[in-house]
């Protein structure tokens, strides 16, 4: 078993819901980790065998570009497409931040944390 992490993916997105939030857009991070079998690409240097990073980015971008009420929804698209479009994937978790959430205070951060498991 083996994981594989994306730290601190950085998305200017239009997610919340107020209507100032569709049209103004904020600043997101997303954070990822997804465990799986890495052995046999640790034997045979194959990318075919791996979980593709590169992959992983753009499940992130993609989903994070189509608008969500709540960071919940956008989480758990996410890891739907982690788990139909990577067949060793056997858990993952996905952290969505909202910076500089729109609630009255000062407040660096608001952060959901989602996992499934295979």
């Amino acid at each position: 078993m083996g994981i594989i992490q994306l730290t601190n993916i950085q998305v200017y997105a239009y997610h919340g819901c107020l209507v100032e939030e569709g049209k103004i857009g904020s600043d997101y991070r997303v954070d990822l980790s997804v465990k799986a079998d890495l052995q046999p690409s640790a034997a045979s240097d194959n990318l075919k065998e791996t979980v593709d990073y590169v992959h992983l980015n753009r499940i992130v971008k993609e989903e994070m570009a189509v608008r969500s009420k709540l960071l919940e929804h956008v989480a758990k698209r996410i890891l739907n497409r982690i788990f139909n479009e990577i067949a060793i994937t056997d858990e993952a978790t996905v952290e969505v931040s909202k910076i500089n959430p729109p609630i009255g205070g000062n407040v660096e951060q608001v952060t959901i944390q989602m996992s499934q498991k295979r």
